[in-house]
């Protein structure tokens, strides 16, 4: 008997070159108990397709399994987050940021040599009877008011 039909479906096939329905013919021919020598290393592939077709079937109660599985209600604990908690992070830099400024600035009067030692100025401030604001703070002249007070010792004189 001449295959020549199925040969050349074999070969399109292995091109991937034919149809559905062809390739059910295929599957229809292999599936014989009665496949030529010459032919029969091919019949282990199409009948294991046609085979795999029939057992990779879901069973009846699969659907029910699946709505099962997606109904299942967990317990979903939601938290509301407050404007305070929201605007943390924001506090914690800011904390830092005033941290450093202030551990710069306590260095920076630290090191500097033009300023007067802290025991100076607090033996300034307990001499005169006033309050002073400020222990560093000095009392300057209006330069204005000091040239007036020049010019006049210059007339006088």
């Amino acid at each position: 008997m001449d295959y020549k039909y199925i040969e050349q479906l074999l070969e399109r096939y292995w091109n991937c070159e034919t149809s559905l329905e062809e390739e059910e013919i295929l599957r229809m021919f292999f599936s014989q108990k009665n496949v030529p020598a010459e032919l029969a290393a091919y019949q282990s592939l199409f009948a294991y397709e046609h085979k795999e077709a029939q057992t990779d079937v879901l069973s009846d109660d699969f659907d029910d399994k699946i709505l099962s599985m997606i109904e299942d209600k967990k317990c979903v604990k939601a938290r509301t987050i407050s404007f305070r908690h929201r605007l943390m992070p924001i506090f914690r830099a800011a904390a830092v940021v005033a941290i450093l400024l202030t551990l710069g600035n306590a260095a920076q009067v630290a090191f500097d040599p033009t300023q007067e030692p802290i025991g100076e100025t607090a033996e300034y401030a307990s001499q005169n009877s006033g309050k002073s604001v400020a222990l560093n703070d000095t009392i300057k002249v209006d330069t204005m008011q000091n040239a007036k007070l020049q010019s006049e010792d210059v007339l006088l004189k």
